[in-house]
């Protein structure tokens, strides 16, 4: 997992997701419609959604095999849970047709806030719980980077 914000990259980042980061910064914009937007085909597309936060008990937790996520908070605030052990057995696995296997929640949750300009970015195999509300639940714009890795 990394976290930092969209404004400021350090210089550390691997040059994929910096372009990647970049690319959203240059393209995505207010009017951007939400769904999916290619970049380079099944390798690297974006989703942008426009989200209702829910409280931390009602999200399920998630993980990914191929694809790891850049996930990008465009308006609001959005709390995110994540998890540095293994995956437990997910309650609903759909890894083989839709890269996404989701379970109650990770072992040993740690909990963070993001803000606008915001980002994480999570690697296959380690389970998060986005869109959690941060207080009362509130809308939330923001972009899912999807890079094929695995």
């Amino acid at each position: 997992m990394i976290v930092g914000n969209i404004h400021h990259l350090q210089s550390w980042l691997p040059q994929e997701l910096r372009q990647a980061i970049e690319h959203i910064k240059a393209q995505v914009t207010d009017a951007t419609p939400t769904g999916k937007h290619d970049i380079d085909g099944s390798r690297l597309f974006y989703l942008v959604s426009e989200d209702m936060t829910q409280p931390f008990a009602e999200r399920r937790a998630e993980y990914h095999a191929r694809y790891l996520d850049i996930q990008i908070v465009l308006k609001g605030q959005e709390g995110m849970t994540f998890s540095t052990l293994p995956a437990g057995t997910p309650d609903t696995d759909w890894l083989a047709d839709k890269d996404i296997a989701f379970l109650p929640e990770g072992a040993e949750e740690k909990t963070f806030t993001l803000s606008e300009g915001d980002f994480v970015v999570f690697y296959p195999g380690e389970v998060h719980k986005p869109l959690c509300a941060v207080g009362t639940p509130a809308q939330v714009r923001k972009v899912v980077v999807k890079l094929l890795v695995g």
